[in-house]
């Protein structure tokens, strides 16, 4: 028989979750633990024991549970003790029963986990990736940007690499030309060249094939740097409110994106043992895994401590920036950093060129190059592998070009 006891607090009756009641309990546990408040702990606390409750009427049991099940809570005209009788579920609802349902599923408890479908790969694709993992060196964003990138391409190619040749390999580049945009389609070949490159390795394919693959052109060091000069830098980091963690968390970032050079990515992926305070240093791992040591400056160290003392919440994790607002998890994307970015020049009304993480490290470069640093200096710092990368910002170092700028002819 299902039951209800009554919320001294509200006055309302609470859902008993019956056999499940353990789980609901561990459920909530976590919702704490990630930095929910009260009052967002007992929205869900209440929408799983409802889902509980329904289970037990509708005789399913908690390995049963999938997106049918979920949908049927989602129809069904609630007559559940302790709810408003004759009342719809709504779907801000469902999706806090979604949340119980995905926790169960975390823990294994269902035969069938509640999650959109995840694109299969082709055997040797796989085999690709794993190749990448261990001999290239890069991010796993990339090895499954890869990856995704040679299945859309595997249906023009045909199912057999030995039977590949050089005009069917330009065809196929050349007709994705046609469908995406140029920086999608360079990408595509990177993927595909690497993929070539994997099965000649493995006498899949004919030897040298990757030469086939056409190189996408792309102008993109015929710009000039966007960037913000000092001032405008330090009015953006002026904009953090140093009272509050999200405050000192945001000027922490920013001043290493400006002080650095820093990637959005470096920042994401920043962990605690990077930090040697004895020395004054910061590790960095960039492209390739590679991993360089760069000096901390006085006032990004100090806003990092400020943030890692006052704001930085006590999780089990090692990596030094979180989101602060729960669930509290580290920074989920490179998006968030360039967000910080973007709100910073908003506060600080700056007509910036570009509104990212990199318009600081830009700013940076040229700022060190305008100070006097060499373009080895700068490119050392920047953790740049091409000369030519750098070679970019001397484009706005004006004491040089004025060194060897030729009088206009006529001029007196």
């Amino acid at each position: 028989m299902v039951k209800s006891s009554e919320d001294h607090r509200s006055g309302r009756l609470r859902m008993d979750a019956g056999d499940i009641a353990p789980l609901v309990a561990e459920f909530t546990r976590h919702l704490r633990e990630a930095g929910h408040t009260d009052l967002t702990v007992r929205g869900f606390d209440g929408a799983a024991r409802h889902l509980s409750q329904w289970l037990a009427q509708a005789k399913v049991t908690v390995a049963d549970i999938d997106e049918s099940v979920i949908g049927r809570f989602a129809r069904h005209r609630c007559r559940c003790p302790g709810m408003r009788r004759e009342k719809h579920v709504s779907d801000k609802y469902v999706r806090r029963v979604r949340r119980f349902v995905e926790f169960l599923g975390d823990l294994g408890l269902l035969r069938q986990k509640a999650t959109s479908a995840v694109p299969v790969l082709d055997r040797r694709v796989v085999e690709f990736q794993h190749w990448l993992r261990q001999h290239r060196g890069i991010s796993e964003k990339t090895i499954d940007r890869h990856g995704r990138m040679v299945m859309r391409l595997l249906p023009a190619l045909g199912p057999r690499p030995g039977s590949w040749d050089a005009n069917l390999v330009r065809e196929v580049i050349t007709a994705e030309t046609k469908r995406t945009s140029r920086a999608n389609v360079k990408t595509m070949a990177m993927a595909l060249r690497g993929y070539v490159r994997f099965l000649s390795a493995h006498d899949l394919c004919r030897a040298g094939l990757e030469h086939a693959v056409p190189t996408i052109p792309q102008w993109r060091l015929s710009t000039l740097p966007r960037y913000i000069d000092a001032s405008q830098v330090e009015r953006l980091i002026a904009t953090c409110d140093r009272t509050t963690p999200t405050g000192l968390r945001d000027r922490a970032i920013l001043l290493l994106l400006a002080r650095l050079g820093l990637r959005a990515g470096d920042i994401l992926s920043l962990r605690l043992g990077d930090l040697d305070w004895q020395q004054a240093t910061l590790s960095v791992r960039g492209k390739g895994r590679r991993e360089t040591r760069l000096p901390l400056p006085q006032d990004a160290g100090d806003a990092v401590l400020a943030y890692l003392e006052r704001a930085r919440r006590g999780v089990g994790c090692d990596r030094v920036f979180f989101m602060l607002n729960a669930p509290i998890r580290p920074l989920t994307s490179s998006g968030v950093v360039s967000n910080i970015v973007r709100s910073a020049i908003r506060k600080a009304e700056i007509d910036a060129p570009t509104k990212g993480a990199s318009l600081l490290r830009h700013s940076a470069a040229t700022a060190m190059l305008r100070g006097g640093a060499t373009l080895d200096m700068v490119g050392a710092v920047l953790r740049h592998r091409s000369p030519d990368m750098t070679a970019h910002y001397a484009k706005v170092d004006v004491t040089m070009l004025q060194q060897i700028a030729q009088p206009w002819p006529g001029d007196a």
